[in-house]
């Protein structure tokens, strides 16, 4: 059972029927943290994107604590979710690079998913959060597209952000199949995540 102050408050709203407004969607337990296995292939964008910037795919976070979850850090999430999503314009790197499978900052204002993970994860990080907390993801949403979002690991469970919607959402709330997110201890390495599928995107080993 988790006691933290804040689960505690959800489970109130919950049982008086109260939604909670501002962005955040209140599950009605703590999600908990995604189950992961073992060490999996590496995205083929995130390969690339590692040969560009090296020194972002080899940092070793010397705390693997979850983020403690506090109204602050929430607010955090969901300020820079809203801005990232209104500041980026989705376009497929085929439009942009005329090529598939692209990482890269939306620098010039467009991007498709991998790229509002990127930015989201440098604004957050770049407020304190842990790299070892803030987690590249691949998904298949139901539809079966692929699909990246962020993870962000607290100790009330993982929450995700998403370029589809300014809501932060605890991950077992998202209708998504987790595949394969990065290793909390080293960026430049993959995890899969346990009850996933085989992902069908471009991947090295």
């Amino acid at each position: 059972m988790i006691s933290s102050p804040m689960a505690r408050r959800l489970r109130a709203y919950v049982a008086a029927g109260l939604a909670v407004t501002g962005g955040w969607v209140a599950p009605a337990l703590a999600a908990g943290a995604m189950a992961t296995g073992g060490l999996t292939s590496q995205p083929i964008g995130h390969y690339d994107f590692c040969k560009l910037h090296p020194g972002e795919c080899s940092i070793r976070p010397a705390n693997l604590a979850p983020a403690a979850m506090t109204d602050g850090l929430m607010r955090k999430l969901i300020n820079v979710t809203a801005r990232v999503n209104a500041a980026v314009k989705p376009m497929s790197d085929m439009e942009i690079y005329g090529k598939d499978e692209v990482w890269a900052y939306p620098d010039k204002g467009v991007g498709d998913c991998e790229d509002y993970v990127l930015e989201k994860r440098r604004q957050l990080s770049r407020m304190g959060i842990s790299l070892a907390d803030l987690l590249i993801t691949v998904v298949r949403k139901p539809d079966g597209e692929g699909h990246a979002v962020l993870t962000v690991r607290t100790d009330d469970g993982d929450y995700v952000l998403d370029n589809l919607n300014d809501k932060v959402k605890a991950w077992d709330q998202t209708g998504y199949r987790f595949l394969k997110r990065q290793a909390i201890d080293n960026t430049g390495r993959w995890v899969s995540i346990r009850g996933g599928q085989q992902v069908l995107v471009g991947s090295v080993q």
